[in-house]
């Protein structure tokens, strides 16, 4: 089976520049009565801004690698006044972020989050509603095909290959929400079909089985077990997957990689989150 590393040729990832500031022209919405006054501005609307809320993470690398998923947002949708925040750990906040918005533009929150969680049926559904402003709430990442492509890429990367008697170990954060674990469990079954290959969840935290456990379990079946990072970006859980990966042959990078321009797909993948958002919501 060819692997992604075939297909995510390098057209088909976006370099990052650094931030500019937005230059598209308001656009005049049409079909609006003309204003009384003669020297009246003309109306204008703009689109719901696209606010991508990422965890947050005390990491350098980390930070380095969100931003720069952020950015390339930004660059692929100028037009959507693309800007950053943090669910926790770091700042902007959610309110904050909303609040250095053009009064009254409408928002469509997107979390960066691979999984829905808490912090997405809970934090930024309570924290998003803000007076004022018209915002709703996207769905998470995942599950999605386009995160199978940058996993499998970043297989590839560390030198797997499909073979049988090989197994994959996917290393997911992992949540006390039930959701959130069918979601990554989910994404376990997506990965196993395009691999052809065995691929078992292991959670880092709060859901079972634990990835140590994940792996003991699938070296007593195979001798040759590759750890899957499903993770967005390096910091403590990154940091905590290579500590209980001991007796995989490799562990790959997370979904983002500091210093690399982020992947086409999971640039598009955001977009969608907002446009299927916006939408729904019935937002310009």
């Amino acid at each position: 089976m060819t692997l992604l590393g075939e297909r995510l040729r390098t057209d088909q990832v976006r370099t990052i520049p650094a931030r500019t500031p937005q230059t598209r022209t308001d656009q005049v919405r049409a079909g609006r009565p003309r204003s009384n006054q003669a020297d009246a501005a003309p109306q204008t609307a703009l689109p719901a801004a696209l606010v991508a809320i990422s965890h947050g993470t005390s990491s350098a690398d980390g930070q380095a690698a969100i931003a720069a998923l952020v950015d390339a947002v930004a660059l692929a949708r100028p037009d959507l006044g693309v800007t950053g925040g943090f669910v926790d750990v770091q700042q902007p906040d959610v309110a904050a972020s909303l609040g250095a918005l053009r009064p009254k533009r409408a928002a469509v929150v997107v979390p960066l989050l691979l999984s829905a969680g808490y912090h997405v049926h809970v934090d930024l559904q309570r924290e998003s509603r803000v007076p004022g402003r018209v915002t709703t709430v996207s769905r998470a990442l995942g599950p999605d095909d386009r995160l199978i492509d940058v996993l499998e890429h970043r297989l590839a990367a560390a030198g797997f290959t499909a073979q049988p008697g090989r197994e994959v170990v996917l290393a997911a954060a992992g949540s006390s929400d039930t959701r959130a674990v069918e979601d990554c469990r989910r994404i376990g079954e997506m990965l196993a079909q395009r691999l052809g290959v065995r691929v078992t969840v292991g959670f880092l935290s709060a859901a079972s089985p634990r990835l140590a456990c994940a792996v003991t379990e699938a070296r007593l079946r195979s001798d040759s077990v590759t750890v899957s990072t499903y993770l967005m970006a390096p910091g403590f859980f990154f940091d905590l997957t290579r500590a209980q990966s001991a007796g995989a042959e490799s562990v790959t990078a997370p979904l983002l990689v500091p210093g690399e321009p982020a992947p086409a797909p999971l640039v598009d993948l955001v977009v969608d989150r907002y446009l299927e958002a916006k939408a729904h919501a019935g937002l310009f």
